[in-house]
């Protein structure tokens, strides 16, 4: 009877050890998800022009003519603008020249922006565009290539808070 008994006592702790080692491999609860990071603002035109390093001239000019608020404006503007690579492309001087002549440099650097948010896709639908100094740009497709008058657009669609930036390789002349 003794082995009887010490059985069943070896049987209720192994089945009590396996119900104990059972409630503890419950699946745990999964952590709660971190709220949402708000999304980062954008940046208006400027902002990102300036940042990027590649529109350094760009911004200069800007600087010159006054029209750093314009460009901060609410907008949308699309703006056509030439890398610092395109400024160099200039004949020697002409940068110089124009940030003594605000008037002209102006009528340039409005020839480059044109009024609303036209995104790549929309422009490749476009023959022309009319800028905001209310001269026509020439829009066209060639061998999958961009062009805006003479200029070859290298980047597209950087968005801003106010609008969109076209990076090109010339710098456009009314």
């Amino acid at each position: 009877m003794k082995i009887c008994s010490i059985f069943t006592t070896f049987i209720l702790l192994l089945i009590l050890s396996i119900s104990i080692a059972g409630c503890g491999e419950t699946e745990p609860e999964p952590e709660p998800e971190p709220p949402p990071v708000p999304p980062e603002e954008m940046k208006d035109i400027v902002e990102i022009a300036t940042d990027d390093g590649s529109f350094t001239t760009l911004v200069t000019a800007l600087q010159a003519a006054d029209l750093v608020e314009t460009l901060k404006g609410e907008g949308p503007f699309t703006v056509f603008a030439p890398t610092d690579d395109a400024f160099d492309k200039l004949p020697e001087g002409t940068v110089a020249g124009l940030l003594e002549d605000i008037p002209a440099l102006t009528d340039i650097l409005l020839y480059h922006v044109v009024a609303g948010k036209v995104m790549a896709a929309d422009v490749v639908d476009l023959e022309s565009a009319t800028t905001v100094s209310e001269e026509s740009l020439a829009i066209s497709v060639m061998d999958d290539k961009v062009m805006i008058n003479d200029a070859q657009v290298i980047i597209t669609d950087i968005e801003a808070s106010n609008g969109v930036i076209h990076a090109i390789d010339t710098v456009l002349i009314p």
